[in-house]
């Protein structure tokens, strides 16, 4: 979803695309010699396993991509010199804030996933390479299954869906958060960590009621509680980012609009 976006953002440069299988970050060796032959200036890294749940009963998986495979690209964009551009997650924190989060606001995950992107974070870190680390929540767009296009699905097939009311976040559009990313380059902003969504904050409730208004979709939306709704993973519940280094991007409501009407 997001390599698609920062794809068209950067599309006037003179790119590198890689992906399963031929770019593979957890195994270094082969990564290391294929960036040896590319010689990057900037390295992106937009490769994740974003599956919450799936990463409480495969955190094996999920920690070496997530969090190891970190110390590799590190290694390998200070072997180059290169700048490296990596994104993390809201839920590095554990949600216990009803306010949020800035940047230097000291993590403490809660779930396997969010586990794992603290570890990559730490690695990045301790790589002493050149980094921009974005972290951002709630991703969506056309790529690459999402909670936008789930509660639509839902809305043909189920007269009633139930969304939770109790987890507040950032709702965020991939190709808003990839020109920000480009915005930040272009800025030469100092190197560190940065969080970056579309303004403003809800509940998923709140968010599956948007798309319901601008849809205009007959299902009925109801609110239930987390303990309602049990999942693998433990969510934090108010993993809201507060973004106090960059320039505000449009709100969450006002980006869903153009997202459903295209």
């Amino acid at each position: 979803m997001l390599g698609h976006a920062l794809a068209d953002v950067f599309v006037e440069e003179d790119l590198v695309l890689g992906d399963l299988p031929d770019y593979d970050i957890t195994n270094y060796d082969d990564l290391n010699l294929k960036i040896d032959q590319i010689k990057p200036e900037v390295i992106i890294n937009a490769a994740a396993y974003t599956n919450v749940d799936g990463c409480e009963t495969d955190k094996e998986l999920c920690l070496s991509v997530n969090g190891l495979a970190m110390g590799n690209l590190a290694a390998a964009a200070k072997k180059q010199q290169a700048v490296l551009i990596h994104y993390s997650t809201d839920y590095v924190f554990d949600g216990d804030n009803k306010d949020g989060y800035a940047e230097d606001e000291p993590i403490n995950p809660v779930n396997a996933y969010g586990v794992s992107k603290a570890k990559g974070e730490e690695l990045i870190r301790q790589s002493g390479c050149n980094f921009y680390l974005i972290r951002t929540a709630w991703l969506y767009g056309k790529y690459g299954k999402n909670f936008v296009d789930t509660i639509i699905d839902l809305s043909v097939k189920q007269e009633e869906i139930k969304v939770v009311n109790d987890q507040f976040g950032n709702p965020t559009y991939a190709p808003d958060l990839a020109k920000a990313t480009r915005q930040l380059m272009i800025d030469k902003k100092p190197f560190g960590v940065y969080h970056q969504t579309n303004a403003n904050n809800c509940s998923w409730y709140d968010f599956a009621l948007r798309i319901k208004e601008i849809k205009g979709f007959e299902a009925v939306i109801t609110p239930v509680s987390s303990a309602e709704f049990p999942r693998p993973a433990k969510r934090p519940n108010y993993s809201i980012l507060i973004n106090t280094k960059l320039t505000p991007l449009r709100s969450w409501q006002e980006a869903l609009v153009e997202y459903l009407k295209k």
